[in-house]
C-alpha cells in the first residue's frame, strides 16, 4: 500500500515537472517587422461611381392620330436638326386644312358684302334717309361677319399646325435609337412613342459627392485657371478614357437624407465612344501638395470605425540588484539595456493606393512603424526584431 502511494507521488511529479517546463516564460517578446517613416511625394486619384448622361435627350411622341406611312432615317445613326423622320398619314389633315381654308374664303366674301351694306346705311343715316333699325341691323352683321372671319382664320391655323404635325422632324443633331413603331401602326397622342432622340457631343457624366467634399468642388468651378488633368474617366472595360472632363455644374441643394450631391462634368466624345446609360468611374486628381507619409495597408488596424497603427520604441525596465543575482549570465547581460515595446497610435487615414494608405495625422517621419506580427501585439507588449517575420502576418488593413 506504502509503495502504491509512493508511486503515484512520485509520478504526479514527473508529470507536474513536465508541465512547467512547456510553460512560456513569463512577458515573451512578439517577433516583428519595422518600418521607418519617410514621408514622399505621391499621386493619387479620389474616385467616384459615375453615370453618362445626354446634355440633351427627347422623347419622340405623334401629335396627331394616324397610321405611319413613311419612316425616313436609320436606326442608331445621327439626324441633323430639322431631319424628316416619320410621316403620319396626311390625308385627313390634308382635306381638313383644305376645308379650313374655303371656309375662310366665305367668311371674307361674307364680310366685303356687309361691309358693302354697312357704308350705304351709314351714308343714309346721316341725312335721316333709313330707318334706324335696318341702320343698326347692318352695323352689327358687319361686326357678326368680322369675327366669322377670325374665326375662321383660327381654324386655318389649327388645321395648318394638325397638318404640320403629321410629319416629325428632329428637334436637334443626335444619335436616335431604335423606333418603337413600323409602317402601317396606328399612333396617338399621349398613348405612342415613336423613338428616343439624343445628343452625344459633347456628353455629360454625373457623380454623387458627400458634402463634407462640396467646398473642394465650388473652388474649382470658382477658379479662373483649372487644373489640367483634373477630371479623367474609366470606362467599363477599365482603360482610361482619353479625353479630359470639364466642371459644368453642380445641383441646387444637397439631399437631406443622405447628405450627398450631385456633380456634372462635360466631356468631348468625337469619336461617339461615350453612350448615355454607360456606367464609368471618374478620377479627381488629387490636389496635394508635399510629401506624404505612405504605410502598408495591413499595418493599419480599424476598431470600432477608428484606425490604429503600433510603432515600436525604446523603454529601459530596470531590475534590482537581487534578481540580476537569480539570472543567468545571458538574461543578466541583457538586463537594464533598452528593450522594444509595441506602442498603439490613433491615425486618420487618406486615399488607399494599391496595397498602400495615406497617413494624414497620428505619427510623424522617423517613427518606426510595425507592419508584421500584428497578430500578437497590444499596447505596451514587448517586441523583437530578431526573427523577421513573414509577409502577411498583420492583421490589420482597411479597404479601398
Amino acid at each position: 500500500m506504502n509503495r502504491v502511494i509512493l508511486n503515484t507521488f512520485l509520478a504526479g511529479c514527473v508529470i507536474l515537472s513536465a508541465c512547467q517546463k512547456k510553460q512560456a516564460p513569463p512577458n515573451p517578446e512578439v517577433p516583428v517587422n519595422l518600418m521607418k517613416l519617410k514621408p514622399k511625394q505621391v499621386q493619387y486619384y479620389d474616385k467616384y461611381p459615375a453615370t453618362m448622361r445626354a446634355l440633351n435627350q427627347v422623347n419622340l411622341l405623334p401629335q396627331v392620330t394616324g397610321a405611319i406611312t413613311g419612316v425616313y432615317f436609320t436606326e442608331g445613326t445621327e439626324v441633323s436638326k430639322g431631319q424628316k423622320l416619320y410621316e403620319i398619314d396626311e390625308r385627313l389633315y390634308q382635306a381638313a386644312y383644305d376645308q379650313a381654308v374655303a371656309n375662310l374664303r366665305v367668311s371674307e366674301s361674307g364680310l366685303v358684302e356687309a361691309q358693302q351694306d354697312a357704308d350705304r346705311y351709314v351714308y343714309l343715316n346721316k341725312y335721316n334717309a333709313v330707318a334706324k333699325q335696318q341702320y343698326d341691323h347692318a352695323v352689327i352683321t358687319l361686326e357678326q361677319a368680322k369675327s366669322t372671319v377670325q374665326a375662321s382664320e383660327q381654324a386655318v391655323k389649327t388645321a395648318k399646325t394638325n397638318f404640320t404635325y403629321a410629319t416629325v422632324y428632329a428637334p436637334f443633331t443626335g444619335t436616335i435609337g431604335i423606333s418603337q413603331v413600323r409602317l402601317g401602326e396606328v399612333v396617338s397622342p399621349g398613348i405612342t412613342t415613336l423613338d428616343s432622340l439624343s445628343s452625344d457631343n459633347p456628353i455629360a457624366v454625373d457623380f454623387i459627392i458627400n458634402e463634407k467634399n462640396l467646398l473642394f468642388f465650388e473652388k474649382l468651378q470658382r477658379s479662373k485657371n483649372p487644373v489640367d488633368s483634373l477630371f479623367t474617366l474609366l470606362l467599363p472595360d477599365n482603360s482610361l478614357y482619353k479625353g479630359l472632363g470639364k466642371l459644368s455644374v453642380i445641383d441646387r441643394a444637397v439631399d437631406p437624407q443622405t447628405g450627398s450631391i450631385r456633380i456634372r462634368l462635360v466631356f468631348d466624345n468625337n469619336e461617339r465612344l461615350l453612350r448615355p446609360g454607360m456606367s464609368c468611374q471618374v478620377r479627381v486628381h488629387n490636389q496635394d501638395v508635399g510629401p506624404q507619409l505612405v504605410v502598408p495597408n495591413k499595418a493599419v488596424v480599424e476598431q470600432m470605425g477608428e484606425y490604429f497603427v503600433y510603432v515600436a520604441k525604446d523603454t529601459l525596465i530596470k531590475v534590482s540588484p537581487d534578481s540580476l543575482k537569480k539570472m543567468d549570465k545571458k538574461a543578466a547581460a541583457s538586463a537594464n539595456k533598452p528593450k522594444l515595446i509595441a506602442v498603439q497610435k490613433k491615425v486618420q487615414t487618406g486615399q488607399v493606393i494599391g496595397a498602400d494608405i495615406i497617413i494624414k495625422s497620428g505619427v510623424k517621419a522617423g517613427d518606426r512603424l510595425i507592419v508584421d506580427g500584428l497578430q500578437s501585439l497590444h499596447d505596451g507588449v514587448r517586441i523583437t526584431t530578431a526573427n523577421k517575420v513573414g509577409p502577411g502576418g498583420g492583421r490589420g488593413g482597411r479597404g479601398g
